[in-house]
């Protein structure tokens, strides 16, 4: 039996660690011309992964932290469709866009808000812009079961779409009607119907806990119906409370949620539920069948870590699409505009709508490395740190591995034969783990950091 009241001191602000540096390092100073001398020196060698960011939702979804745009109106999504061609003739000009796509992710907002008609609209521009698709590309959208249809799915399915991410979050009917989302067990059930029958043999579901009115108990009845459903992947996360940046969270009374006890409590009765009913644990939050590629990744050391959670596909330069998106390379992240008028502002200029950015150092790129293996893999190989960094891991780290000391102490992690290993409850606080070797972190006093609970 695990005593997790001794890790109540662990629920701090910490980073989800999605990109390192993190997001709140980006700066103004990256221009749109930064990200075009990139563009021009990327090897024509490296793969391209494709973010397109499709904003708009009907209503709000309290509980949500994305970059949303609430709207009934049809003109509204006609015109952002417009400006995403715009952005895209101005890739085809920046960069090599013959290059090989392995991945591309239709994110939002709710992408199946737009018809089945501007979807193919969609596609249709992208595959003109990026003509090479791999025959293994992994062609992903996240779904909102309450807008998805059968004209929907067959426009995605053309489109050669093989995976699809469903949005549940949790089957409660007081939590639903707490954060403004009603969606039944028989609506989810449906849409997956609809995904089977098209032969789409990748699905997730997308659960989060620590949301108002949850429980150990609550929760585990959604998850005993969610695996009724056979999903090939969970996503089950912890929910980011953030009212500081978004005003929808304010509506939540914070005294209904579950304190970090019983949140410790139900992410430990999901992993074993799920791994007692033929799911493996894949990174922090996500789990797979045995067969899925995910999990055999795991086995080979092989996973990644980006902005769309974890993949397969590592290797390849992110290219962000559409308001607010973010796209990386080796060495740089680079993030459009947020508010709708200065995307289209800075496009109707003829310029790629870049916010800000960062440019990585070599102790970034280093600092990168170390986190997102262990956010992946739970572990790292300390040769081969050295020999790809042409460092001494235990110089080079020894103020970091010092304040390791006490997830050590703990029996949360150990260091044996050159290797970090984390231990299976060690996995429940990985992001704490992580942030020992974080060196922007340690400049921000605790009370000063803005990003939600690890725990």
């Amino acid at each position: 039996m695990i005593d997790f009241k001794k890790f109540e001191k662990y629920s701090k602000p910490g980073p989800r660690y999605t990109s390192y540096p993190t997001a709140p390092e980006f700066s103004e100073d990256f221009t749109e011309q930064d990200l075009k001398e990139y563009y021009k020196n990327q090897s024509d060698d490296r793969n391209l992964s494709l973010y397109i960011h499709l904003p708009f939702c009907r209503s709000a979804c309290y509980f949500c932290g994305c970059n949303v745009i609430f709207t009934s109106k049809e003109d509204k999504k006609v015109k952002y469709l417009e400006y995403l061609k715009k952005e895209l003739d101005l890739l085809k000009d920046a960069l090599n866009t013959n290059r090989t796509v392995t991945q591309m992710h239709f994110g939002g907002g709710t992408p199946t808000y737009f018809s089945p008609e501007q979807l193919d609209e969609v596609i249709t521009m992208l595959k003109e812009t990026f003509p090479n698709f791999s025959e293994d590309a992994e062609i992903s959208c996240e779904v909102d079961p309450r807008y998805f249809t059968k004209e929907h799915m067959a426009v995605l399915k053309k489109g050669g779409c093989n995976r699809l991410s469903f949005g549940v979050q949790d089957l409660n009917e007081e939590v639903q009607k707490t954060i403004h989302r009603i969606q039944p067990y028989e609506t989810t059930q449906n849409v997956m119907n609809i995904a089977r029958d098209a032969g789409i043999h990748s699905i997730n579901v997308d659960l989060i806990y620590g949301l108002p009115h949850q429980n150990k108990k609550t929760f585990h009845e959604t998850i005993e119906q969610i695996i009724k459903l056979n999903p090939d992947r969970l996503a089950v996360f912890n929910y980011a409370h953030v009212p500081w940046l978004m005003k929808t969270m304010r509506k939540f009374d914070e005294s209904t949620f579950a304190p970090p006890t019983e949140k410790l409590e139900i992410l430990k009765d999901t992993i074993d539920f799920f791994t007692t009913n033929g799911y493996k644990m894949v990174g922090m939050d996500h789990f797979a069948k045995p067969e899925d590629e995910l999990f055999k990744a795991i086995e080979k050391g092989e996973l990644h870590r980006n902005f769309q959670g974890y993949t397969t596909k590592g290797g390849a330069d992110l290219i962000g699409i559409g308001v607010t998106s973010i796209g990386n390379g080796v060495d740089y992240y680079a993030q459009n505009f947020k508010d709708l008028k200065q995307y289209e502002a800075f496009l109707d200029e003829g310029k790629l709508p870049t916010f800000k950015g960062y440019k990585l150092s070599e102790d970034d790129i280093l600092r990168q490395y170390v986190i997102m293996e262990l956010m992946s893999n739970f572990s790292l190989n300390i040769k081969r740190v050295e020999e790809k960094f042409n460092i001494d891991f235990y110089d080079y780290f020894n103020e970091d591995l010092k304040m390791l000391t006490e997830f050590i102490e703990a029996d949360l992690v150990s260091i044996v034969d050159d290797k970090i290993q984390v231990s299976q409850t060690g996995t429940m606080l990985i992001r704490n783990i992580c942030m020992p070797f974080d060196a922007y972190l340690k400049k921000v006093p605790e009370n000063k950091r803005r990003f939600s609970k690890t725990i």
